[in-house]
């Protein structure tokens, strides 16, 4: 049974969330002493948490920081704070979403079951398999297959062995001589157009998905990946 840890100083919220959550088959456990609640996930360890930013002592963000050090479960911020910058600190400082008070309780839950069907479900990480990261995009190289927040898009496999090479250089210019030898695998000689054509089609789906970066030439050199273009 999926285990949720619930950081929230009003009684009555912490209450209605559990009975609702407990409803749908949900174990909860509700945290009392916000002066230890690190102490406490690591005694509960908990699947997935719901944390308020406005609590006794430490913020939310702090606590957040502190779990992070730890672990990797899911955290849901949950605020009465509606400004973009506050939902900008709590992705910042680790958390995985962002619900505002008041909330829809159906909202609620159908943010958890995202969060634990990216963590223990079917987007959940394999162990051992190779998974390239940048600027919140994700490769999954084995499975050709690329995600970003809540879309997925599947590759080819020469697409995929192309933007791995990208992705792992990030900013850094790339040459065309290395992405063709990367992504071909062959001494052969390959046409540049080749590459130019695998080069759109990527630029392509990358733009489709909303991704915050670009596949950008450089003349006489190569490619790079460029965020905020």
């Amino acid at each position: 049974m999926t285990k949720i840890m619930i950081v929230e100083d009003s009684e009555d919220i912490r209450q209605l969330l559990q009975n609702y959550l407990e409803k749908y088959g949900y174990n909860t456990v509700a945290t009392h002493d916000f002066t230890s609640i690190l102490d406490a996930f690591l005694e509960v360890k908990p699947d997935l948490v719901l944390l308020d930013i406005n609590l006794p002592a430490y913020d939310g963000y702090y606590w957040c920081r502190q779990i992070r050090q730890h672990s990797t479960c899911p955290i849901i911020f949950i605020s009465a704070r509606s400004g973009e910058m506050d939902q900008v600190m709590a992705i910042e400082n680790g958390g995985d979403d962002y619900i505002e008070k008041p909330f829809s309780y159906e909202v609620v839950l159908a943010k958890i079951k995202s969060q634990i069907r990216r963590a223990f479900g079917e987007y959940a990480v394999k162990q051992g398999e190779k998974v390239v990261e940048f600027e919140g995009v994700q490769l999954f190289v084995e499975r050709f297959e690329l995600r970003y927040r809540d879309v997925k898009h599947e590759l080819s496999k020469k697409e995929s062995r192309l933007l791995e090479v990208l992705l792992e250089r990030g900013e850094k210019v790339t040459s065309r001589d290395r992405l063709m030898e990367k992504t071909w695998e062959t001494d052969t000689f390959v046409d540049e157009n080749t590459l130019n054509v695998y080069i759109a089609r990527l630029r392509k789906k990358l733009r489709g998905m909303g991704v915050p970066f670009s596949i950008e030439s450089v003349r006489g050199e190569g490619y790079q990946l460029r965020t905020g273009s």
